[in-house]
């Protein structure tokens, strides 16, 4: 327990982003959607987000109850494996893809309860040894579609269904998925939505959907942030 009290909100690292603008700070800055930190805020957590300086992580997260890996650019192709990058890659930032992948190993090892969205479904995918598809035919940017959630699996526990309507932001998909992790919902068109790791220290789920766009209004977007928080509580 890293609380003091126990009635005290769990407190939900949430790894910044970098922004080259932000012009209510008038200089660039470290950010996370409003959304987002709004969502862990009704779950009953206390959102913090992190500086991203690959040092120390373990112990960095230790104070943490929770981890919440966002959405954000693209991770290097070289990550994976792939020895060139496809012209639609974009936004890569070498230090916030280490500590990213840092902080996924660390979670993972540790046990401390996980909600990766979007990036952070492919940051512990390629932590996990699993490749992406650098560019799909047809991406999923501003696109809500409905994906099939896999029974039995954390993210039907969370979601309370077994399809959402999910809000979609992303041009790349798994291709392989990394060691230990199951597919646990899928748009249509067959690409991965969803991921589990068998086997986990502690409850940890990944979306490749943003969740937060719609929780204010989707009971099932919501309780995948709720479910985080009440795994961190406990």
């Amino acid at each position: 327990m890293n609380r003091t009290h126990r009635s005290a909100r769990p407190l939900i690292a949430i790894p910044a982003r970098f922004s080259a603008t932000t012009s209510a700070l008038r200089y660039a800055a470290e950010v996370n959607a409003r959304a987002l930190i709004e969502a862990v805020w009704r779950a009953g957590g206390e959102p913090a987000g992190i500086h991203p300086a690959a040092t120390d992580v373990p112990a960095r997260l230790a104070r943490f109850d929770g981890v919440l890996l966002p959405g954000g650019g693209d991770l290097a192709p070289h990550r994976y494996g792939a020895t060139a990058a496809h012209a639609a890659v974009y936004d890569v930032d070498d230090l916030q893809d280490t500590f990213d992948l840092e902080v996924a190993r660390a979670a993972l090892e540790s046990g401390l309860p996980l909600l990766a969205v979007c990036r952070g479904l492919q940051v512990v995918n390629v932590a996990l040894g699993g490749t992406l598809e650098q560019h799909m035919d047809s991406d999923h940017r501003h696109l809500v579609h409905p994906v099939t959630i896999r029974r039995g699996t954390l993210l039907e526990r969370a979601a309370g269904a077994e399809k959402a309507d999910a809000s979609c932001y992303h041009h790349q998909r798994v291709d392989r998925p990394g060691e230990g992790l199951t597919v646990t919902a899928r748009a249509a068109d067959g690409t991965v939505e969803g991921l589990e790791l068998t086997g986990a220290r502690g409850w940890c789920t990944a979306v490749q959907w943003h969740p937060e766009d719609t929780a204010h209004e989707d009971p099932a977007q919501q309780g995948l942030f709720d479910a985080l928080v009440q795994a961190a509580r406990s």
